[in-house]
């Protein structure tokens, strides 16, 4: 099946320019139109074409079309499709430094996150993939993560001990989870509905629009803010489509980027406001447990890593104002 895929998207990349000398990148990711996320990307593609007078085009392929995360991530390195939109958990497989916005509480708050990702923090990280052939062109909002629960609601720290939580394939999620004494436990996310009804898991981490357009809400009753991590989205372009655009063309790329970053942050407090009033209205709990309680006992994470590249990060991260 994955050979099918490679095929098409061969075959995507031979027909991007047309006789006119007009341009089309693809562009994969694996949410739904509705999302914040997908809203942003959509006016990266109107403000593309508007500021190269339609001379460069994007094709975007939502709902995970063209294959999960990581599948797009590696068809971006080989050069079968031009861009795509993942988690920065996801990138931290492939560029190990993106780990450092994943360790619990390295924000102090939602504001403190964008002054790191838009700042000099933010422009290290997205060049740092270069190397392996994914160039990063802006962070999105993807707001706090916080646990979800389906049996019993987290209100202070200690009751996450001896939970089953659902993590991303993360090392740092699945490290945060054990520091609080619970049984962390990655899993799919398309399988994560069925194991909360069948209570193959207790419980999740995510945040407000994805619990809410997840309908997870309709398995767990229980919301905890505890804001452990806030992991952005990255936005991310192959190197090998690069190389093939004009100066002028990577230019219009990179201002397209980063004027759909303001408009997407409208998108996502929206969501989150029209999230938390679906989640009350369907008598979902909602608790504002103690943040501290949370930081002492995964303190441990903020040191935990011994690499010169992230210790340089984390404190980068920690000192930017």
């Amino acid at each position: 099946m994955r050979i099918f895929f490679y095929l098409i998207f061969i075959f995507l990349l031979v027909a991007c320019s047309d006789l006119t000398g007009t341009k089309t990148l693809t562009l994969a990711h694996t949410l739904p139109i509705s999302h914040p996320v997908h809203k942003g990307i959509v006016v990266f593609q109107k403000e593309l074409a508007k500021i190269s007078e339609g001379n460069l085009n994007v094709k975007i392929f939502p709902d995970g079309q063209l294959g999960g995360e990581r599948e797009t991530l590696e068809l971006l390195q080989i050069g079968s499709i031009s861009m795509t939109k993942v988690s920065a958990a996801t990138m931290a497989n492939f560029v190990p430094e993106y780990g450092a916005v994943s360790i619990p509480y390295v924000f102090k708050d939602l504001e403190h996150c964008h002054r790191v990702l838009e700042g000099a923090v933010g422009e290290i990280l997205l060049e740092k993939g270069t190397e392996r052939w994914l160039r990063g062109l802006c962070f999105y909002d993807a707001g706090s993560r916080s646990f979800y629960t389906a049996k019993k609601p987290i209100k202070t720290a200690e009751d996450v001990k001896g939970l089953k939580i659902r993590v991303m394939n993360d090392p740092t999620a699945i490290k945060m989870v054990s520091a609080l004494g619970g049984s962390a436990t990655p899993m799919a996310y398309g399988e994560l509905y069925t194991a909360l009804q069948q209570g193959v898991v207790d419980g999740a981490e995510n945040n407000i629009p994805s619990f809410v357009t997840s309908r997870h809400f309709e398995v767990c009753k229980y919301y905890s803010l505890d804001q452990h991590t806030y992991i952005p989205d990255v936005l991310i372009i192959g190197t090998k489509t690069l190389s093939r655009l004009s100066e002028q063309e990577k230019a219009w790329v990179f201002s397209a980027a980063k004027k759909s970053v303001e408009a997407q942050k409208k998108f996502w407090q929206e969501s989150v406001s029209e999230g938390l009033q679906i989640l009350k209205e369907a008598g979902v709990e909602i608790y504002e447990p103690n943040k501290d309680e949370f930081r002492e006992k995964t303190k441990s994470l903020m040191g935990g890593f011994k690499e010169e590249s992230f210790v340089k990060l984390v404190k980068a991260i920690k000192n930017t104002k």
